[in-house]
């Protein structure tokens, strides 16, 4: 029997939806974490039901939390990712959890906010500084963009482990092909943004093909761009959008591709008019995909871990707002379906089959 589990990270605590393959209706656990910060989530069923979530709290700082019996219990994770005092960094948030290829059962990456890379090796119960990366020469150069020094985003090529991506807000795209010992800009083709330190490459989230590793896509907060080299250079993939601006971006199992243009200015819906844009594996252009989404809400937006799609044959693509409010859509679907409740601001959304 097929079950689809979707995490919801709010700004006050975590939620958790469940339905059978179908996805038409819809039950739901939670919140969870009451009063914190859910800043990012992760469902994985490699050994058990498990899920993580990396909270915050304006008192009581960060952690990263685990349930092995999907969400029946939890634990805090201690010592979770962390800087030592004579860094002089400091742990803000935790942004991204990622699962390590299919031949890394056990490994788990950490991303997070002051912006830095952690490895666990024993399913997350203890956790290593990627100093390669987070002592990387170059830091000295690196600014924070407006929500932050983050590293938000962190892929692994399935099928060579050693090759890492990772986003950074606002130093770009970095790329180890050695575990995570030396580190290489990966900005070629990307527009810039000049500073007085240099160049700053405001990266908004970072997508992998989920057939060919070597195919990237980026969301930035001036341009949607594919790369075909790993990240040898960029193009520009932009054809059709109404905006440039905007911050998630998916892809789901048949190479659909989704994302969420924005107004540049206001950082929500165009005309106040929310619409998700698709550009299938063979188009040409970016064309909106479903309706039944709101018309009058100029200040709704979708942020960057807040878009996700499942791996089922009729993909199915979820999202939540700024507003509190998800929607999801199966391929083909005409509308938009809206889940029940409304919350505070989503922060991530991450679906699993299991």
């Amino acid at each position: 029997m097929t079950d689809v589990q979707l995490l919801v990270g709010t700004k006050t605590g975590l939620l958790i939806y469940r339905s059978d393959a179908k996805r038409r209706v819809w039950q739901l656990d939670g919140p969870h974490f009451e009063g914190w910060s859910v800043d990012c989530v992760w469902g994985d069923s490699r050994h058990g039901d498990r899920i993580f979530a990396g909270i915050s709290h304006a008192a009581q700082g960060v952690s990263l939390q685990l349930s092995t019996n999907g969400g029946e219990s939890w634990q805090a994770l201690t010592p979770g990712p962390t800087y030592p005092p004579e860094s002089g960094l400091t742990l803000r948030r935790i942004w991204q959890i990622t699962p390590g290829a299919p031949s890394q059962p056990d490994t788990y990456y950490a991303g997070v906010d002051e912006a830095g890379l952690f490895i666990s090796h024993d399913r997350g119960h203890s956790w290593q500084e990627v100093l390669g990366l987070n002592r990387h020469p170059a830091r000295a150069t690196w600014r924070p963009s407006r929500g932050g020094m983050t590293l938000h985003n962190v892929l692994i090529d399935p099928t060579a482990p050693e090759r890492i991506w990772v986003a950074i807000a606002s130093a770009g795209i970095w790329r180890s092909e050695d575990g995570g010992t030396d580190w290489q800009p990966c900005n070629q083709g990307l527009r810039t943004f000049r500073t007085a330190n240099g160049p700053s490459y405001l990266v908004h989230k970072l997508t992998q093909d989920p057939y060919n590793p070597q195919i990237l896509y980026l969301q930035n907060i001036d341009g949607v761009y594919c790369s075909t080299s790993g990240a040898d250079t960029w193009q520009p993939f932009e054809e059709g959008l109404p905006s440039r601006f905007g911050f998630p971006f998916g892809v789901d199992q048949r190479g659909n591709r989704y994302v969420a243009p924005q107004d540049s200015e206001t950082r929500g819906a165009i005309d106040g008019h929310l619409v998700i844009y698709r550009r299938r594996q063979n188009d040409a252009v970016w064309r909106p995909f479903g309706a039944g989404l709101p018309t009058d809400a100029p200040q709704i937006g979708v942020l960057r871990n807040a878009l996700t799609v499942d791996t089922l044959d009729a993909p199915g693509v979820y999202f939540g707002t700024t507003q509190g409010t998800l929607f999801y859509a199966i391929d083909g679907d005409a509308e938009w379906i809206q889940l029940p409740g409304v919350w505070t601001r989503v922060n991530a959304v991450q679906v699993s089959v299991v």
